[in-house]
């Protein structure tokens, strides 16, 4: 695996992707966490004396529509604003003014997700769109992690066709979760919540190999729950990977730890429930105090832990209780401890517990499979 710091960027063209997949909101940008981590790899490169193009995918382009809520201008824009230097912004993914972007210092092409609408040329990692890309650059630099797990052109398809290399953020990233790929120090805890079992499946098998305890909360617990034989009342849950999480269920029987109690709402309000006695119109929003003094425990004997998810609808205070009472035990622990994914960033910046982590990474999806495979999908070859 190459890094920026072992090829030769020197007074080169190079294609630079990055994640600069924002939320935007009124035309604002929500968070620029994505845009300054890119920064040091840009100055990198500038002190380099490389020309600098640089690519990334803005939500998902599925039609006409979507590209006029999806452009990368704005986030172009910011990103002049913040390194105080002028981006050239190219408001194509073809053309004359791309085949020149070279002219400039650094400059952003539009959405490489553009050329999804019609046929998913960037998504579905279109040769010859990954061919015309190449073909404007000497060297193609990979900094985007949050999509590293995925085979598009601009990555995967750059990389097989230029000297490539990845980016800082990647290094950051990689060194980051590596207490979780190798020499773990156990007791090994995971926190495993959020909405949906079905994107983790594959996490939670490689994850049940290694780790000593799983932790189960959120939507993902009903599905256990239910595996488990409880009622969930009304709660959501994912009924054809029953039979998978009854199978980890029979396989580690002391590793997989369960609610106890919930916090869920039925004609009769918002009440604690033991999973035993959930009324048929009950709809699970967090975890009880029985549960969250049964993880507390296991947490505080844990010398590595790896948090995915929520436990609950923490964005509202009446089922914030259950997230944040385990936020408030790792912020007390003198171990590992590691967030990954979406919904785990949001909810420890929105609650004010970034110093209770060790490592807090931005690539969501990327770094969950990251841990589930030990490799990376857009790899860079050796050239």
């Amino acid at each position: 695996m190459k890094y920026i710091e072992d090829i030769d960027v020197f007074n080169k063209n190079v294609i630079l992707r990055l994640d600069l997949n924002v939320t935007i909101k009124e035309g604002k940008i929500l968070d620029d966490t994505k845009i300054k981590k890119s920064i040091p790899t840009i100055e990198y490169l500038l002190t380099h004396d490389a020309n600098i193009l640089i690519m990334s995918h803005l939500g998902k382009i599925k039609n006409e529509e979507d590209k006029k809520n999806n452009s990368l201008k704005i986030v172009s824009d910011a990103l002049s604003v913040l390194m105080e230097f002028p981006i050239n912004f190219i408001p194509e993914t073809r053309g004359d003014k791309l085949k020149n972007a070279f002219s400039n210092r650094i400059s952003m092409m539009e959405n490489t997700r553009f050329e999804d609408y019609p046929n998913k040329l960037e998504s579905g990692c279109d040769k010859e769109l990954a061919k015309y890309w190449a073909s404007c650059a000497d060297v193609f630099v990979n900094d985007a992690f949050g999509t590293t797990h995925r085979k598009h052109a601009s990555n995967y398809g750059l990389a097989e066709l230029l000297p490539s290399a990845y980016g800082f953020l990647v290094a950051e990233e990689l060194n980051g979760l590596s207490p979780l790929i190798k020499d773990i120090k156990k007791p090994f805890s995971v926190i495993m919540g959020g909405a949906k079992v079905d994107d983790k499946i594959a996490l939670i098998e490689e994850l049940l190999k290694e780790c000593d305890y799983l932790l189960v909360g959120g939507g993902i617990a009903n599905t256990f729950l239910i595996a488990s034989g409880y009622e969930i009342g009304s709660s959501l849950y994912s009924s054809e990977f029953v039979s998978t999480v009854q199978k980890f269920l029979e396989l580690y029987p002391t590793k997989i730890l369960l609610p106890l109690d919930v916090i869920a709402t039925s004609a009769k309000g918002t009440n604690q429930y033991s999973v035993e006695s959930i009324p048929n119109d009950a709809f699970i929003y967090d975890i009880g105090p029985r549960t969250i003094a049964n993880y507390k425990e296991v947490l505080t004997n844990s010398k590595t832990i790896f948090l995915n998810g929520t436990m609950g609808k923490y964005e509202e205070p009446e089922y914030r209780n259950g997230t944040e009472e385990l936020y408030k035990v790792l912020a007390n622990l003198d171990s590992i401890i590691i967030a990954g994914g979406g919904d785990a960033l949001a909810s420890v910046n929105k609650l004010g517990y970034q110093n209770a982590f060790s490592f807090l990474s931005t690539g969501g999806g990327a770094s969950l499979e990251y841990l589930a495979t030990k490799e990376l999908a857009s790899f860079v070859r050796e050239k």
